[in-house]
């Protein structure tokens, strides 16, 4: 019993794409004809679509302000205020400690809520002392 085909069974080669993409010239040994007794197809017309992409650029009115003070507009007061920043707990401070803790070191898990480089920054006006951006550590 043999497990392999006999020549005879397998494929006829890959005849490729055709030789003019504009579907004018035959590509030599391909078959010309639909399904036996149709009517022959004319080859396939290759069309390309050409797409208008459009950009939308979207600008924020808050720039991006960080731990320093900085100028910005507020739309509270619609003024361009120098911002006072306030440090808050925010979830860096309670991930340290929650770090700390995990690890054993109990008696030092609360130094995160004493240092101001693990809080989360808020940004408030002066004239009117709302909130204009929470710098987020985490």
């Amino acid at each position: 019993m043999e497990t392999g085909h006999p020549p005879e069974d397998s494929a006829p080669p890959n005849p490729g794409p055709p030789i003019n993409y504009g579907g004018a010239v035959q590509q030599p040994g391909m078959y010309q004809g639909g399904l036996p007794g149709s009517s022959p197809r004319p080859p396939p017309s290759w069309t390309y679509k050409s797409f208008t992409f459009c950009v939308v650029h979207f600008s924020s009115s808050v720039p991006a302000l960080h731990e320093a003070p900085g100028q910005t507009f507020c739309p509270h007061c619609q003024q361009t205020v120098l911002t006072k920043t306030e440090y808050t707990v925010g979830l860096m401070t309670w991930a340290i400690c929650g770090g700390l803790t995990f690890f054993g070191c109990f008696l030092c898990c609360f130094i995160p809520f004493c240092v101001d480089s693990c809080k989360d920054v808020e940004h408030h006006c002066p004239d009117c002392n709302n909130v204009i951006y929470l710098y987020k550590r985490m």
